[in-house]
């Protein structure tokens, strides 16, 4: 991935920031809403763009489009730099290619443990039960 290219693919947005912070919100276009269309993007491989297109679904909207906001601080600037970051690392983690589990047997000594600690639960809850009378 080239992530100057990708950069200067994003398209950013101020919006004005919703919260408390008195007359300066009613002002201030602090609120930053990057786009970023990961199917139309030359800065990614077709084979990345398979994975982050898998991987980010629950992201995107329907025209594939990935879009992030930031409104953390009172400067446009710093939430710009904020969620460029976010971006960045988003992208780096669902890239990433997790090793395969390999499967394991459990051993001697915990299947006894195992065991043991189940006898004596049904052992607790045994002697919960009313006597039998007869």
């Amino acid at each position: 991935m080239n992530f100057e290219i990708v950069k200067k693919e994003l398209q950013f947005k101020a919006i004005r920031s919703s919260g408390a912070g008195g007359q300066h919100v009613n002002k201030v276009s602090s609120k930053i809403e990057l786009s970023f269309n990961v199917k139309d993007s030359l800065g990614i491989s077709s084979r990345e763009k398979e994975l982050l297109l898998q991987r980010l679904a629950h992201k995107l909207t329907k025209e594939r489009i990935l879009i992030l906001t930031c409104q953390e601080t009172r400067s446009q600037h710093k939430n710009k730099q904020l969620i460029l970051n976010r971006l960045f690392e988003l992208l780096t983690q669902a890239l990433q290619i997790q090793k395969k589990r390999k499967a394991t047997k459990p051993t001697k000594t915990s299947i006894k443990k195992r065991i043991q600690t189940k006898k004596i639960n049904a052992l607790k809850k045994s002697l919960r039960k009313k006597p039998n009378t007869d």
